[in-house]
């Protein structure tokens, strides 16, 4: 097996690694947040999803549309805003085929919503002459299932492949086996287990040191609590103890020590078919009580942090490739406090953000540019459609590749919870890019002030 720097065209590398060849056309899926079906029936910590959070995350099936070159469909729940079509058009991006599902409910995936549509279904089918192959966000028992309906072949794993390695307990046991370092914990996949990660966890609190409880297919901050005394860590022990009792004695967590953070990173390689390991990128990232909100690139690191992770990327990259997974991986990644770097907190076997913002960076940004990944939340009282927006955002907005400003690579969000009442949140996803990260930062500041002001106008209007 070799590990490579990804180069040249991204869409021809990705469609070689995903199908063998550089030619075959893809029909994308945007269904992010797969891992709530990956979690179904496994034994984690109790969570609260919240019904208007699930709405937007479920209209980021729109990132699809920057991934996807013109000979490729992209699957979406509604059809995008005619201006934001034209805008992206204007940025020299030639846009694939859109097919959209024939009823869409808000809190369904795309997957779902094109599961339940014979008519999508059959148009999906009529695809398979073309050679095409269906690639989602990543691959569940719905995704298998749209495919089989379809006729069309998966440019992905089995559902069975993608969430076995997609588990946080697969991903400590890897670094483990290859030797990469990682803060220090245990697994806990049975109630022995448990008891025992318990006991050391409490003298780590006795010495002063938060603990961290994963559930083992958490995702966006869900799924993850930080404990700093042990009468907490009691009631949690208590709490999975009798979950577990209920369900054959099995627990899903992986307990750490929580480490006194500098930077997050993520980076991103691609697994071809073949088993070779592509590097693909590394980015800051931005996050929020463990939520995801951005990135930025480049990402700080030296020399030497850069090869380690290079390092970590071919020993990540061998080992999914001989568990039978091959595709995009994303790795959380962080530097502490003192220097030190830990290159794999976490493995995500699927795309990624930074995926869909790939052929941007590589068509869009020089080797030099400073870029800022980012959601910008609005709160509105109507619809805001697109030409409005960007009439707003006139003179921040890049318009050629050369000149600093902002690409909007999803407009979707800012209006997928219009339907939930009067007042209603959107958000609006975008890169900042330009010559320097004071520039970044000003024109950061310029255009979330914009978009406050908007807020302000429509809630008024």
């Amino acid at each position: 097996m070799h590990t490579h720097t990804l180069s040249g065209d991204v869409l021809a590398l990705l469609r070689t690694a995903l199908t063998g060849a550089a030619d075959r056309p893809l029909v994308l899926l945007g269904n992010f947040e797969v891992e709530d079906h990956w979690a179904k029936g496994e034994a984690g910590l109790p969570g609260i999803v919240m019904p208007a959070s699930r709405v937007i995350v479920n209209r980021m099936d729109e990132c699809a549309l920057l991934l996807a070159g013109p000979d490729d469909h992209v699957v979406l729940k509604a059809a995008p805003d005619e201006e934001y079509l034209r805008y992206l058009g204007g940025l020299g991006l030639a846009l694939p085929r859109i097919l959209t599902v024939a009823t869409g409910q808000p809190q369904r995936t795309v997957s779902e919503d094109a599961v339940a549509d014979p008519r999508l279904v059959a148009a999906l089918g009529g695809l398979v002459a073309t050679g095409a192959y269906l690639w989602p966000h990543g691959v569940s028992v719905v995704e298998e299932r749209l495919a089989e309906l379809a006729g069309l072949p998966l440019a992905a794993p089995t559902a069975a492949v993608c969430k076995r390695v997609n588990s946080k307990i697969y991903s400590r046991l890897l670094a483990d086996e290859v030797g990469l370092p990682q803060p220090e914990g245990t697994v806990c996949r049975d109630l022995d287990e448990l008891d025992r990660a318990i006991r050391r966890a409490g003298s780590w609190l006795d010495a002063g040191r938060p603990v961290v409880l994963k559930d083992a297919f958490g995702v966006s901050g869900r799924g993850i609590m930080v404990v700093r005394d042990t009468r907490r860590l009691a009631q949690l022990h208590a709490l999975i103890a009798r979950r577990a009792r209920r369900d054959a004695g099995r627990v899903g967590l992986v307990m750490e020590e929580w480490l006194p953070k500098r930077h997050d990173l993520n980076y991103q390689l691609t697994v071809d078919r073949a088993g070779d390991v592509h590097f693909d990128v590394i980015k800051e990232a931005i996050t929020s009580d463990g939520v995801h909100q951005g990135h930025r690139m480049p990402a700080p690191l030296t020399e030497p942090q850069h090869r380690q992770v290079r390092s970590a990327a071919a020993a990540i990259g061998r080992r999914l490739a001989a568990d039978g997974y091959f595709g995009v991986v994303g790795v959380d990644a962080l530097t502490t406090t003192d220097g030190r770097l830990y290159p794999m907190i976490e493995i995500n076997a699927r795309n990624n953000m930074s995926t869909y913002q790939e052929r941007l960076r590589r068509t869009w940004f020089g080797p030099d540019t400073v870029a800022l990944a980012r959601q910008y939340p609005l709160r509105l009282t109507r619809a805001l459609p697109f030409g409005e927006l960007r009439a707003l955002l006139d003179g921040v907005l890049a318009d050629r590749p050369d000149r600093p400003g902002l690409v909007i690579n999803n407009f979707a969000t800012v209006n997928a919870a219009s339907g939930a009442g009067t007042d209603f949140g959107g958000r609006l996803y975008g890169v900042v890019a330009a010559d320097s990260a004071q520039q970044v930062a000003a024109l950061d500041r310029e255009v979330t002030e914009r978009l406050r002001n908007c807020s302000a106008t429509v809630a008024q209007s």
